[in-house]
């Protein structure tokens, strides 16, 4: 993969996660002012700012993230589309009317680190040259998705015993969800044209069904999920807690599922100096993006 491929990845990945998270400022913006009204939805559906967010959040969005994937693949995308929470952190001061903590403008200054140092890692994957249907690949791939299924059903398993924990074991099922979701729509992605241009062989058209599957499941359980982890716990504790398997994933992905070998060593302390920084970030700006997902 050539350097201009490789930023323009970078950059896609960066637009994804700053236009998902301005739509959701968009339209919680709309839903604060109109939320005090009688008929809620139908005067919601009416609002072009909240249609425009809608767009922007699950519209635009996708069609960034999507071709992100095919530039850079799963590695690298979960932590830059993280810096989408900047946006999030800075619309909340807009919406709620507060200012900016010291600690929430130290937080906004780690995620702008730690998202430039893993773009200096360079630990792309280029999906359309990984052989999707070498048995080896499908083998530690189906390995990869049968632990983090495992993980999730002993998290499901624990929340039910430790009532204390429940807000945390859900966060952390939800953020397996979406690890998972991040690594099948590389899957998704690498056999998509041959299927829709008629020319695929039986493996690609079975790996589209179950990517397919595995995207739709796991968004949901993952959604569903977090918001159980919201009613039985602080949703500024849970937000970051979600993040933590999201950004650890993609490096046992690098790693483990596709057996790649960083660039340099240099290439390992960007990307685990840019984790720390970016989860500790998270935690800084918990608070506002709780205050965010407050208004609904």
């Amino acid at each position: 993969m050539t350097a201009n491929l490789y930023w323009l990845g970078v950059s896609l990945a960066l637009l994804a996660g700053s236009t998902t998270q301005f739509g959701s400022v968009l339209q919680k913006k709309v839903v604060n002012d109109v939320s005090a009204e009688p008929e809620f939805m139908r005067n919601l559906v009416k609002k072009p700012i909240w249609i425009l967010g809608v767009i922007m959040s699950f519209g635009v969005s996708s069609i960034f993230f999507l071709l992100a994937q095919l530039f850079i693949g799963p590695a690298l995308i979960p932590g830059l589309m993280a810096f989408g929470l900047i946006i999030l952190a800075l619309g909340s001061v807009k919406i709620v009317g507060e200012k900016l903590k010291i600690e929430e403008i130290f937080g906004i200054l780690l995620m702008i680190i730690g998202t430039f140092l893993l773009s200096m890692s360079e630990l792309s994957i280029d999906i359309i040259e990984t052989n999707l249907l070498e048995i080896g690949f499908i083998a530690r791939t189906t390995i990869f998705t049968l632990i983090i299924a495992i993980l999730s059903f002993v998290c499901h398993l624990l929340q039910k015993k430790y009532e204390k924990l429940r807000g945390i074991l859900f966060a952390i099922l939800s953020g397996f969800m979406f690890a998972l979701s991040n690594l099948w729509v590389s899957q998704f992605m690498g056999v998509v044209a041959d299927v829709f241009s008629g020319v695929f062989s039986i493996a690609q058209l079975i790996i589209f069904i179950i990517s397919a599957i595995i995207l739709i499941l796991a968004n949901i359980i993952g959604l569903a999920t977090i918001q159980h982890a919201y009613r039985v716990g602080q949703a500024s504790n849970m937000i970051p807690i979600q993040h933590v398997p999201v950004l650890i994933a993609p490096v046992c992905i690098y790693f483990l599922v596709f057996l790649l070998v960083p660039p340099s060593f240099i290439s390992i302390l960007y990307l685990v100096s840019s984790i720390v920084l970016i989860m500790t970030s998270a935690f800084l700006l918990g608070r506002r993006l709780a205050q965010m997902e407050e208004i609904k």
